[in-house]
């Protein structure tokens, strides 16, 4: 094991058009395009770029997106016409560099995926890769750097270059041993899916509220309530571009609905309100709960069914089984098959009797059948109908 890294790719540090220009030109030809982004999100809704790495392999490519707007080349690097683009744990920075190059990034592939199809950790870090598939050891000195101080200093820019530097080593070995299993579909697949969902729809709001695991102690009333409480609080922070928590948090937003307060006393008197926030945000928060509470009951959602019933544990019982039973049998980690919000929707559709939300793909083809058996099993009346 090597405790220093065995590679020293030669940096270029990119912050004039024409060094763009030139440096988009040399890896038009490349057959796989490492990708990293180094970001601030600390004070802001939106992350603010603060450098972009692109690697082909012997050389890293570091573009100040502070002094640089991305060109037609770049885009094109980016986009479908170029090559495959290697990331790992890419979430965070497909939003990136959605919202600063405007394109989506594609096609793509990510090694932390990669690495859970593998049979591995199923969020596997960089730094764990590289030692896992090089044996070289990458230090961490450079995590919480200031990424927007400009210059960089020769370390941060070292530790920033590693982090594309060895997806062309590692890719093509992960590549080979998941098409030995014939599981490289499913990874293309999975990656796919992760383009489709990159850059954040302003309509994901709509459904922002069911992320919260206490949705069902609410009423109905309630319900409606918080979810409008948080419609209004994504459309805020967008707009002021601020985190969430520095505007309200889902907790105290839950608070309010349950509360149902009518006036600016019974507000302040809300858990986790504070009194700038009534100073500031209360008019417009009774005005939510007054609005909802001029709802018809024929316009409210119904209520959630409790997870602490008897029935509903029985058919979350099963579905986690199911997923255990068929994780153990491939080798991997559960929570690739079937996380247990998407197990939990499975039930609540299936006590209130409506479609079933079941996995689409390749993990359809792996559970659809036995989840669809053990909701059946699960039941009480199934038992009756089967013994008759």
């Amino acid at each position: 094991m090597s405790l220093t890294p065995a590679l020293t790719p030669a940096l270029h540090w990119i912050d004039t058009p024409a060094a763009l220009e030139q440096a988009c030109g040399t890896l038009a030809e490349a057959r796989f395009l490492a990708l990293d982004t180094e970001f601030i999100r600390e004070s802001s809704f939106h992350p603010i770029p603060a450098l972009i790495q692109l690697s082909a392999g012997n050389e890293v490519y570091l573009i100040d997106p502070q002094a640089l707007e991305p060109n037609t080349a770049l885009l094109r690097l980016l986009g479908p016409e170029g090559p495959l683009k290697l990331l790992h744990a890419c979430g965070e920075d497909l939003e990136v560099l959605s919202n600063w190059a405007g394109v989506p990034v594609a096609p793509l592939i990510d090694t932390q995926l990669a690495q859970a199809l593998l049979g591995e950790d199923a969020a596997m870090s960089y730094q764990r890769l590289v030692e896992y598939w090089t044996g070289d050891v990458l230090a961490k000195d450079e995590t919480r750097s200031d990424w927007l101080e400009r210059p960089l200093s020769e370390a941060q820019c070292r530790y920033a270059a590693l982090d594309v530097a060895y997806l062309p080593i590692i890719w093509p070995q992960q590549r080979e041993a998941l098409m030995k299993q014939g599981r490289l579909e499913w990874l293309e697949a999975d990656c796919a899916t992760l383009v489709a969902q990159a850059g954040r729809d302003p309509a994901e709001d709509n459904e922002w509220y069911r992320r919260n695991r206490q949705l069902w102690r609410l009423k109905p009333r309630a319900t409606a309530t918080y979810r409008q409480l948080t419609l209004w609080r994504e459309a805020e922070v967008r707009e002021r571009n601020m985190p969430r928590n520095w505007l309200v948090s889902d907790k105290v937003l839950f608070a309010i609905a349950d509360a149902q307060p009518r006036n600016r006393y019974e507000l302040a008197s809300v858990e986790g309100v504070k009194p700038t926030m009534v100073k500031r945000e209360g008019d417009m928060l009774l005005s939510i709960v007054s609005n909802t509470a001029g709802l018809s009951p024929q316009q409210l959602p119904e209520a959630l069914p409790s997870p602490l019933t008897g029935p509903f544990k029985r058919r979350l019982k099963a579905l986690k089984q199911v997923v255990s039973d068929k994780a153990r049998q491939l080798g991997i980690a559960a929570e690739i098959l079937a996380r247990r919000r998407q197990l939990e929707e499975l039930v609540i559709a299936d006590m209130k009797h409506l479609p079933l939300p079941l996995p689409s793909g390749w993990r359809g083809e792996l559970l659809n059948d036995s989840f669809e058996h053990a909701l059946c099993d699960s039941r009480v009346d199934c038992h009756a109908a089967r013994s008759d």
